[in-house]
């Protein structure tokens, strides 16, 4: 998706993780999946707990009645008591807590029911955590009595459950293996949505590959997913939009292009007419009148060699490349007229670039126009190498332009106030064009910070060393053609 540089690269993550469709079908999934996950462990957990408690009570139980056996049968106590590190653990009890009988690993310890039973409790059964056991067990007992147990001594067993069935290594196992699952589950949505918005994605920056470049690239359509159902129309109906779109362009295009072409010949013709008018010695009333409409028609003939340049440029018309030296082009320039105003020059010589003379001398001229116009003193005119990059800079010291009004100036048809002022009959197109011609040479113009004035910087990148380039002619939307000569410039530049 498209990028606002505001935003800081934190707030984009949490937006595409937690806001974005991708991301917000990622957390219900998680939730859902954690929440159904987090019930079946814990059930899972206490079931095979009660399973463990189960097992151990059971065996302590078949013990128990082995033993009440043995010792019913006359078998001593002795040999009913199991060996030291045995299990399980028995314990023979008679009333007031007096210990007959006891499992090596019970010597000396007290009973292991704390509570001693009532006299009617025949049978026992519970759980007993006792410190001196390592864990919790379960416990069973059978109340005996007769003649070697007159007294009615009560046989415990004790069986611990084992390990793995105790709750803390089972909510451990089992919350790991959960984890593992919610964390595959959570990866398996993100990417299976991630893969069911790819051709979304594909549309996307393939139309802002296309709208990025202008109209160079209208005739390009995005590839339509053979997916069926929405993401196919979607794709068919961008195609559908970007064809009407160039249809649109080109008849545009030719309209400005054929309207242009047609005007120029009558437009030229009713400016010779007043030139011959003018040129009668005698001295007519309406001579003054002639002037005024000589002034029109050119300003006329401005707007249609402006508008015809701009057709030719947007239509990235191929023109034949030559290596041109800034530093000429722009001593070649200066010296094409006098000047309003003094011009100064830095020029580094050897500054090289690739490109057609005719369209960089326009840049050069529609600048220095541009700086003659709102020049109070002086013009500066700048050529140097940075890095890769050749800079051409032109400054006056008039009144600048605004720092939010720098973008604006080289929009078509915009004029600021004090250009107006200036210059009534200007056109507001000659900034836009010369933007254009350095964008299609590689590079770009805007306006820059200075002390004092306006100053236009224009980088384009160098030529390669004599000998490396392949001489040619620029691709289709890359270079565009003129017909004008080096000296004939735009008047209808924008400034400040």
């Amino acid at each position: 998706m498209g990028k606002d540089p505001d935003e800081s690269p934190l707030l984009r993550w949490f937006l595409r993780a937690f806001v974005s469709v991708r991301g917000r079908a990622t957390v219900i999934t998680v939730v859902t999946t954690g929440s159904v996950l987090a019930l079946s462990t814990f059930l899972t957990v206490e079931l095979l707990a009660y399973a463990g408690r189960s097992s151990a009570r059971q065996h302590a139980s078949a013990t128990l009645q082995r033993v009440v056996y043995d010792i019913t049968t006359g078998h001593g106590l002795a040999a009913v008591i199991p060996e030291p590190g045995e299990a399980p653990l028995i314990q023979i009890v008679e009333p007031g807590a007096r210990i007959l009988a006891a499992s090596p690993d019970l010597e000396g310890e007290p009973p292991l029911n704390p509570a001693p039973p009532r006299m009617t409790d025949l049978l026992i059964g519970k759980t007993a955590c006792r410190h001196f056991l390592p864990s919790c067990v379960q416990l069973v007992g059978l109340r005996v009595g007769g003649q070697r147990f007159p007294r009615t001594a009560v046989v415990y067993v004790a069986d611990a459950v084992p390990e793995s069935l105790t709750k803390p290594r089972l909510f451990l196992e089992a919350g790991t293996v959960a984890l593992a699952l919610l964390l595959l589950m959570s990866w398996w949505t993100w990417r299976t949505i991630g893969d069911a918005f790819r051709p979304v994605e594909e549309i996307r920056r393939q139309l802002a590959e296309i709208t990025s470049a202008g109209l160079r690239k209208l005739g390009r359509r995005v590839a339509v997913p053979r997916t069926g159902g929405e993401l196919q129309d979607l794709a068919i109906t961008v195609n559908d939009a970007l064809e009407r779109l160039e249809r649109a362009t080109n008849r545009e295009r030719r309209f400005v292009s054929e309207a242009s072409h047609d005007l120029r010949n009558p437009i030229a013709g009713l400016h010779t007419r007043l030139e011959v008018a003018l040129d009668e010695p005698d001295d007519y009333d309406w001579k003054p009148m002639v002037r005024g409409a000589l002034r029109d028609a050119g300003r006329l003939n401005d707007i249609v060699n402006d508008l015809l340049e701009l057709s030719r440029l947007d239509a990235r018309s191929p023109a034949a490349r030559h290596r041109v030296d800034l530093a000429a082009l722009t001593r070649r320039e200066i010296g094409v007229r006098p000047w309003r105003v003094p011009i100064t020059t830095r020029l580094e010589d050897g500054v090289e670039v690739m490109g057609a003379p005719v369209r960089l001398s326009r840049v050069l001229g529609n600048l220095l126009n541009n700086a003659e116009r709102h020049a109070e003193t002086g013009i500066e005119v700048v050529v140097m190498r940075d890095g890769d990059d050749a800079v051409l800079e032109v400054r006056d010291d008039g009144s600048g332009i605004p720092e939010d009004a720098r973008e604006r100036v080289f929009e078509r048809f915009a004029r600021l106030a004090e250009s107006q002022r200036r210059d009534p009959a200007g056109t507001g197109l000659g900034l836009p064009i010369a933007r254009e011609i350095a964008r299609i040479h590689g590079g770009d113009l805007h306006a820059a910070d200075s002390p004092r004035g306006a100053r236009l910087v224009m980088r384009l990148p160098l030529a390669p060393p004599p000998g490396t380039e392949s001489p040619g002619t620029e691709p289709p939307g890359s270079q565009s053609s003129g017909s004008e000569s080096p000296g004939s410039q735009s008047s209808g530049t924008e400034s400040s």
